[in-house]
C-alpha cells in the first residue's frame, strides 16, 4: 500500500473540510428554502437545490413558478422572513441547520393518502419520485406576502351616562381605531403580565443617551416605548372603561404600512413588538454592561429561551444551540398541544432515493432553557394551491390550563429517548395488529371487499332460510331440471383442534334442461333448494363456529390495540415528569376565515380566579368552557391562534395580588410625570363626557328612560287642561298613572256611600283608601300566569311587588283620589279635597320627591316595554319581521335598564330575547336569499336589511351580556355570510360582501343608530291587560323554537 504524501494528506483534509462545509451550507440552504416557501419536505427541498446547482434564488423560482422537477412539491405561499422575531434570533439564526420548529405532520403531508389511513402507524417517508400521486398539502406560517385577514371599521365608544365610567378598577378595554383588534389582543395579554408591565412602566434612559441618539430606528423605538408607558399608565388609572391606543399604534403600524392597508397577523405584530422592545431595553443595558450583551436584556430574560438541535444531515452529525422567542407549532395532524410539541421536537430520519444513498436527515430538539413566559404560535393557515389563496385550518386542537415541559428538556434526554423507543415499538405492534384487523374487515380477493364477520352472518342467514312450501320434487329435482346424483366432501376442523375430518355428503348436481324457468317458480326469498338435513346441519355448524372464531379474533385484536393505545398514553405519566409546570396565561383567538376575521383574547385573572374576555372595549367574565369552545376549534370558524403560558414563579406572584386593589396601588407608585398624565387624561375624559351629553340625541345606542312627555303620550290620549298639569307638575308620571286608574278609583269611591252619609268626606276617603289598598295588595300577591301580568292593571301593584317605600305607596294612592277628573258629584269632590289636603301636608321631610318621581318613571318605562313587546309579537305573528324586530330591540334595551334595579322591575327578558333572535334569523335568511338572487334591486334590499337592522341589532346584542342562544344565533348568521367566500360571484357582489363581512364579524357597538318605532297609546289598563292575555295565549300555543 502506497504511503500518502503530506501534500495528498493536506488535499484530503481540505476536501473533507469542503465537504463538511458544503453539508452545513446545504443544510442552511434547505432551511432557508423551507422558510421562504413554507414547504417542509427536506428531501424534496434538497433535490430542488441540487437541480438548481445550490442557487437559492433559482430554487425558489422552480418551486413557486411551477418549473420544479417532478420530485418537487407544489408551490406555496411565501413567508416573509424566518429571522424577524428578535435581534437575538437574527444574530444566531445564520448557520443553523433548522431555525424553525417542524414536526411529523410536515413530513406526513407528503405521504400518499393510502399510507395515512392509519394515524397510529409509524410513518415511513415516501419516495420523492412518487409525489405525482401523493396528496401533498403545504402548511405555511403567517406571512407578510399573503393576504391578511381584513378587519372592520372603527369601534365606537357607545358611551352613555351609565356605561362609560370604570367601576372598582375593573380591567379596561381598548378602542379599535380600525383594523386594530390584533393590537388589543396582544397588548392586553402582555399588560396583564405583572413583570412585563413593571418593566415597561419603570423604563428610563439618561438624558445624555436620548440627546446623543442619532439612529432613526432607535429614536422610533424609544418613542414607541414612551407611548407604551403612557398607554399602560392609563390602563392602570383611567376613569374610563377603555383606553385609546392611537399614539402607540401609529408608530407600530408605520413599520407595516402597505398600499392596501391590510391587517397584520398576531405573530407578525408580536415579533415586531418584542423586537422593538428588546432593542430599546438593550440601550439601557449597554450603559452599565458590555455593549450588545443580550444576556442582561430583561426582554431576553423574560421571553426568550434556548434549545439544542442534534441530528444527522447527509450522513454527518451536527449539534447547534439556538434561541427562540415565540415557538411555532403545526396544527394539522395533531389532537392536542403535547402531540404538537412532540412533533416539533422530533423529525424522524428519512432515507433518500436509491440514486443518492449517502443522503440522510433527522434531528431532535431539546429545550436547554425555558423562558418565564412561553409563547406558542399555532399555525392555522395554509396556502391552497388550487385556489391560489390562504385557507384557515379549523381542526380541533386541545390544550390544558397546565402543561408540564419536563419531557422536552435536555436534562431528561436519556429517559425520554428510552420512552420514545418504547412508544415506537408499541406503535409498530399497533401497526401489525391494524394490518391483521384489516384482513378481517376487508375480506376478499376482488376490488370490492367486505367484513368477514358480516359475510359469514349473511351466508348463515341464507343457509337457515327454508323454501316457503315443500314441493313433491323436494327429494330430487324440480320439474324443469334433470338431477344428477353425486357426492361432495366438506372439510371440517374439530373442536379440539385435531386434524380435519372429511365428511362425505350426497350431492345433487342439476343440469339445465332445455326448458326455462317460469317466473312464478322463482322463490320469493333466496333459499337453498336442495340439501339433506345432515348437509344443512353440517353447514350451519361450520358457519356458526367460523363466525364465532372470527368474532373472537376481531375482539382480541381490538382489545390488544386498546391496551397498546392506553400504554402509549400512559408512557409519560410519571411524577418525575411533572416538575416543570407552566400555567396558561392568555389565549389569542381568531374568528373568521383566512381573509376576514376578528381577534380577541382570553386572559386568566389570578386574583379573581376567573377568565376574562378582552374583546376591544369590552371586558367580561368567561368560564373555561367558553374558552374551550372558542379556542379548540373543530366546531366553527373560531379557534386559538396563539397560547401564552407562564412558569410557576410568575403564576405564584400573580396569585399574591389582591382583587383589583393592585391596579390602584400600582398607579399611585408611578413616576410623577405618568401620574400627571393620568390626571390630565381623566380631566379630558370628564370634559368629553360633558360635551358628549349635548350630542346624545344624535345617536341612539340604547333606549333611554322615558321622558315625562313620552310617558304621557303612552299612558293616555286624554287631553289635560293647564290647571291640572300645573297641579301635578312635581311628578307628571304619577298624574298619568292616576288618569289610567280612574275607573278603578271611581269604583272605590262608589263603595263609600254609607261612610260618606254617616261621617263625611274624611271617613269616605279612609274607607276607600283602605279597601283599595287591600284589593291591590292581594292582587300583587297573586301567582302570575303566562297569560296575565297584574302589574299592568295598576301602578300600586308594581310598587308593592318591588317593595317600594311605604310613603311612595301612600302618596301614589292618595293621588288617585286627588285626581280632578273624578269630580262627578258632591261626594267625589269632597273626597278629592280631603286627599289634596293630605298631599299638601306631606313635606320634604316626609317623602323624597326625587325617589318618588323615579319610581313612577320606572313604571312608565315598564308599560312602554310591555307595549313594545306586545306590538313586536303581533307583528312577528303577521310575518312583518322588520317592524317586529325594531319594537323587540327597543323593548329589550329598555327592559335591561329596568332589570338592573330588580328582577320584578321589567318583563320576561327571555321571551323578548327569543323572539328578537327568531326575527333576526328570519331577516338574515331573507337578506341572504335576496343577496343570492344576483338581481341588483333585490341585492340592494338585502344589503339594506343588513345595514339598517341586522348588523346594528347584532352589535347591540353583543354589547351586553350575551346568552349562549344569542351567541349561537349570531354564529349561524355569520357562518351563512362567510360561506359565500369560497363561491364564484360577480365582482360587484364580492365588493359588497367584503364591505359587509368585517362589520358582521366585529362585535362592536359602532354608534348604533336605530329609528324609534311609532308610539302606541293604550287607552286604559284593561285594554292593555286583555291585549297581553290574547297575545300570550297565542304565542304559547305555538312551540318555542330554540336556536341550536
Amino acid at each position: 500500500m502506497t504511503a500518502e504524501s503530506p501534500q495528498q494528506a493536506r488535499e484530503g483534509a481540505a476536501a473533507a473540510a469542503a465537504a463538511e462545509s458544503q453539508a452545513r451550507n446545504s443544510g442552511v440552504l434547505v432551511n432557508q428554502l423551507r422558510e421562504i416557501t413554507g414547504i417542509h419536505d427536506p428531501l424534496a427541498l434538497h433535490e430542488t437545490l441540487k437541480a438548481a446547482n445550490w442557487d437559492l434564488r433559482e430554487a425558489v423560482e422552480m418551486l413557486t413558478e411551477g418549473h420544479a422537477k417532478d420530485s418537487g412539491p407544489p408551490d406555496c405561499a411565501a413567508e416573509s422572513s424566518g429571522y424577524e422575531g428578535s435581534a437575538v434570533h437574527k444574530q444566531q439564526a445564520t448557520g443553523t441547520v433548522d431555525s424553525v420548529a417542524h414536526n411529523e405532520a410536515d413530513l406526513q403531508k407528503a405521504i400518499p393518502l393510502r399510507i395515512q389511513e392509519y394515524p397510529t402507524l409509524h410513518v415511513i417517508l415516501r419516495n420523492p419520485n412518487a409525489t405525482e400521486n401523493g396528496a401533498h398539502e403545504s402548511c405555511v406560517n403567517e406571512s407578510t406576502n399573503r393576504s391578511k385577514r381584513k378587519r372592520c371599521e372603527v369601534w365606537g365608544e357607545n358611551l352613555s351616562q351609565n356605561g362609560w365610567r370604570r367601576v372598582n378598577y375593573w380591567p379596561v378595554g381598548m378602542k379599535n381605531i380600525g383594523n386594530t383588534c390584533w393590537f388589543s389582543a396582544v397588548i392586553q395579554s402582555l399588560f396583564h403580565l405583572t413583570e412585563f408591565r413593571q418593566l415597561v412602566l419603570g423604563y428610563s434612559l439618561p438624558e445624555s443617551v436620548l440627546e446623543n441618539c442619532v439612529c432613526r430606528s432607535k429614536k422610533r423605538n424609544i418613542a414607541f416605548m414612551q407611548e407604551l408607558q403612557c398607554l399602560f399608565a392609563l390602563m392602570l388609572g383611567t376613569i374610563r372603561k377603555f383606553v385609546d391606543p392611537t399614539a402607540a399604534l401609529e408608530l407600530l403600524r408605520g413599520a407595516f404600512r402597505s398600499p392596501d392597508e391590510q391587517q397584520q397577523d398576531v405573530s407578525e405584530f408580536t415579533h415586531k413588538l418584542l423586537d422593538w422592545l428588546e432593542d430599546t431595553f438593550q440601550l439601557a443595558v449597554d450603559i452599565n454592561s458590555t455593549p450588545q450583551d443580550k444576556s442582561e436584556n430583561p426582554m431576553v430574560q423574560l421571553f426568550y429561551g434556548t434549545y439544542l438541535t442534534e441530528g444527522i444531515h447527509e450522513g454527518k452529525t451536527f449539534s447547534k444551540i439556538e434561541t427562540f422567542g415565540q415557538y411555532p407549532l403545526q396544527v394539522n395532524g395533531y389532537k392536542n398541544l403535547n402531540e404538537c410539541l412532540e412533533g416539533a421536537m422530533v423529525e424522524r430520519e428519512a432515507e433518500s432515493p436509491p440514486s443518492d444513498q449517502s443522503v440522510k436527515y433527522g434531528q431532535e430538539r431539546w429545550f436547554t432553557k425555558l423562558p418565564p413566559v412561553l409563547t406558542f404560535e399555532l399555525s392555522r393557515f395554509e396556502f391552497n394551491q388550487s385556489l391560489g389563496q390562504p385557507e384557515k385550518i379549523h381542526n380541533k386542537l386541545e390544550f390544558s390550563q397546565v402543561i408540564y415541559m419536563d419531557r422536552f428538556l435536555y436534562s431528561n434526554k436519556e429517559f425520554i429517548q428510552s420512552r420514545r423507543e418504547e412508544i415506537t415499538k408499541l406503535k409498530d405492534q399497533v401497526t401489525l395488529l391494524q394490518q391483521k384487523l384489516e384482513r378481517y374487515m376487508k375480506y376478499g380477493s376482488g376490488e370490492d371487499r367486505f367484513p368477514l364477520r358480516e359475510m359469514l352472518l349473511y351466508v348463515l342467514e341464507f343457509a337457515s332460510t327454508r323454501p316457503p312450501a315443500a314441493e313433491p320434487q323436494a327429494k330430487g329435482c324440480t320439474s324443469g331440471e334433470a338431477p344428477m346424483h353425486g357426492r361432495v366432501t366438506i372439510t371440517q376442523t374439530t373442536e379440539n383442534g385435531e386434524n380435519p375430518v372429511a365428511v362425505s355428503c350426497p350431492e345433487q348436481v342439476h343440469r339445465p334442461s332445455p326448458f326455462s324457468w317460469e317466473p312464478a317458480e322463482v322463490p320469493e326469498y333466496p333459499a337453498p333448494r336442495v340439501g339433506t338435513e345432515d348437509e344443512m346441519h353440517l353447514v350451519m355448524t361450520c358457519l356458526q363456529r367460523w363466525r364465532k372464531e372470527v368474532e373472537q379474533d376481531i375482539q382480541g385484536l381490538q382489545n390488544s390495540m386498546v391496551l397498546l393505545a392506553e400504554s402509549i398514553e400512559l408512557m409519560y405519566v410519571d411524577h418525575s415528569l411533572n416538575q416543570v409546570p407552566y400555567h396558561l396565561h392568555a389565549v389569542l383567538v381568531h374568528e373568521g376565515e383566512a381573509n376576514a376575521g376578528h381577534y380577541w383574547a382570553y386572559i386568566y385573572n389570578q386574583p379573581q380566579k376567573t377568565w376574562l374576555r378582552y374583546n376591544d372595549i369590552s371586558v367580561t367574565e368567561a368560564s373555561w368552557e367558553e374558552v374551550e369552545r372558542d379556542s379548540f376549534g373543530g366546531l366553527k370558524n373560531t379557534s386559538a391562534y396563539c397560547l401564552m403560558y407562564i412558569n410557576e414563579a410568575l403564576f405564584r406572584s400573580a396569585a399574591d395580588e389582591d382583587d383589583g386593589g393592585h391596579f390602584e396601588r400600582e398607579a399611585e407608585t408611578l413616576r410623577s410625570e405618568l401620574q400627571q398624565y393620568i390626571q390630565e387624561n381623566n380631566w379630558r375624559v370628564e370634559q368629553e363626557m360633558a360635551e358628549w351629553a349635548e350630542q346624545q340625541s344624535c345617536k341612539i345606542p340604547q333606549v333611554e328612560p322615558l321622558s315625562s312627555i313620552d310617558s304621557q303620550d303612552l299612558s293616555t290620549d286624554s287631553t289635560q287642561d293647564s290647571s291640572s298639569t300645573s297641579e301635578h307638575a312635581a311628578c307628571p308620571a304619577s298624574f298619568d298613572h292616576a288618569v289610567i286608574s280612574m275607573d278603578q278609583t271611581s269604583q272605590a269611591i262608589a263603595n263609600t256611600a254609607d261612610a260618606y252619609m254617616k261621617s263625611g268626606g274624611e271617613a269616605a276617603l279612609h274607607k276607600a283608601f283602605h279597601e283599595e289598598y287591600s284589593r291591590l295588595y292581594l292582587l300583587s300577591r297573586e301567582t302570575p300566569t303566562p297569560q296575565s301580568d297584574p302589574r299592568l292593571q295598576h301602578v300600586l301593584v308594581y310598587l308593592l311587588q318591588n317593595n317600594a317605600p311605604k310613603r311612595v305607596v301612600e302618596r301614589t294612592l292618595l293621588e288617585q283620589f286627588a285626581d280632578k277628573n273624578l269630580s262627578f258629584d258632591e261626594r267625589s269632590i269632597s273626597i278629592m279635597k280631603v286627599a289634596r289636603a293630605k298631599l299638601k301636608d306631606m313635606g320634604p321631610e316626609d317623602i323624597d320627591m326625587d325617589e318618588y318621581k323615579k319610581w313612577h318613571e320606572d313604571y312608565s318605562l315598564f308599560r312602554k316595554v310591555s307595549v313594545y313587546l306586545l306590538t313586536g309579537l303581533e307583528l312577528y305573528q303577521n310575518e312583518k319581521y322588520c317592524e317586529s324586530l325594531t319594537y323587540l330591540v327597543y323593548a329589550y334595551e329598555s327592559n335591561t335598564t329596568l332589570l338592573r334595579k330588580g328582577p320584578n322591575r321589567g318583563v320576561d327578558e327571555a321571551l323578548i330575547a327569543l323572539y328578537r333572535r327568531k326575527c333576526l334569523l328570519r331577516l338574515n335568511d331573507a337578506a341572504a336569499t335576496l343577496f343570492e338572487s344576483c338581481n341588483e334591486v333585490y341585492v340592494a334590499e338585502g344589503v339594506n336589511h343588513l345595514n339598517e337592522l341586522i348588523i346594528p341589532c347584532m352589535h347591540l346584542i353583543t354589547s351586553n351580556d350575551i346568552s349562549r342562544d344569542d351567541l349561537d344565533a349570531i354564529e349561524i348568521m355569520r357562518s351563512r355570510w362567510c360561506s359565500y367566500l369560497g363561491k364564484d360571484m360577480d365582482e360587484d357582489l364580492q365588493l359588497k360582501l367584503s364591505e359587509l363581512l368585517p362589520r358582521l364579524l366585529d362585535c362592536s357597538s359602532e354608534g348604533v343608530i336605530l329609528k324609534e318605532p311609532p308610539k302606541i297609546r293604550p287607552n286604559s289598563p284593561y285594554d292593555l291587560c286583555s291585549r297581553f292575555a290574547a297575545v300570550m295565549e297565542s304565542i304559547h300555543r305555538a312551540s318555542t323554537v330554540t336556536v341550536s
